[in-house]
């Protein structure tokens, strides 16, 4: 019989979030699946470890007696590093998958995100990864149209491999009465986010604040993930942990120093 693939699963959203339900019926066909994921949401938590406290890992049947599941107290980085050098010490993930994100992790939102942070994690650890969003912040956001492309993607990964040090981000438009055109690889669109602080009282009189804000695409380019997204395609950026901006080490070795 030939050997299953070892598919190593995570999120930001927690464990018992929609989302990563479905990943794991996803991944279930596909191959072995093993779960380590946060206890409760870490949305934004980037690339965040934890340092100053215990972590806590404890096992979960949320997902039923044949898949391997953890809850982990810590980070989505953290639960990738636990899992590499603990839960799965002596077996190495053929895949690591994050995800499906409640919501975009497209553009700038790739720097923020926890989802593609537990993939870059592995990408660092030198295993193939994968973020999945869906485009779609609903608390009842229908994912039943992400399983073709969540298996399609994963099977490719994992029959051509990835570049060292790369994790693919893989946005897919919410459901629509559209049909979802197809796949694009695409780069990062330029854009930021304009935020703004709603200052709020508390019922002891004192003043809070909540980050609220809105996107702007400053990228009018159509080889970008927010031009896919925008016109019903599923898009993927290869996406890397170096931050070094090599286009500026020239100017730099010009000053005088």
């Amino acid at each position: 019989m030939e050997k299953r693939p070892l598919i190593l699963i995570s999120n930001d959203d927690g464990i018992t979030a929609r989302g990563i339900n479905h990943l794991v019926m996803a991944m279930k066909e596909i191959g072995e699946v093993v779960v380590v994921a946060p206890n409760k949401p870490q949305s934004g938590m980037g690339h965040a470890i934890t340092i100053g406290q215990p972590i806590r890992l404890d096992k979960s049947t949320i997902f039923g007696d044949d898949v391997l599941a953890y809850e982990c107290s810590g980070t989505p980085a953290d639960c990738i590093k636990l899992a590499k050098h603990h839960v799965l010490k002596d077996r190495k993930p053929d895949l690591v998958v994050s995800g499906i994100n409640h919501g975009s992790n497209s553009s700038i939102s790739v720097i923020y995100s926890g989802t593609m942070s537990a993939a870059i994690e592995a990408a660092i650890e030198e295993l193939p990864a994968i973020g999945f969003s869906l485009c779609d912040y609903g608390s009842q956001a229908d994912f039943s149209h992400t399983q073709e492309y969540v298996q399609k993607i994963a099977l490719q990964v994992l029959a051509k491999g990835l570049p060292k040090g790369v994790a693919l981000n893989v946005n897919i438009p919410k459901k629509s009465d559209e049909k979802i055109k197809g796949i694009k690889i695409a780069r990062q669109a330029l854009g930021h986010w304009g935020e703004e602080f709603d200052e709020r009282t508390d019922p002891h009189h004192r003043k809070y604040f909540w980050l609220t804000g809105y996107f702007v695409n400053k990228d009018n380019g159509e080889d970008t993930d927010e031009w896919a997204l925008k016109h019903n395609y599923v898009s993927v950026v290869p996406c890397i942990f170096d931050l070094t901006a090599h286009f500026g080490l020239s100017e730099l070795n010009q000053w005088n120093l």
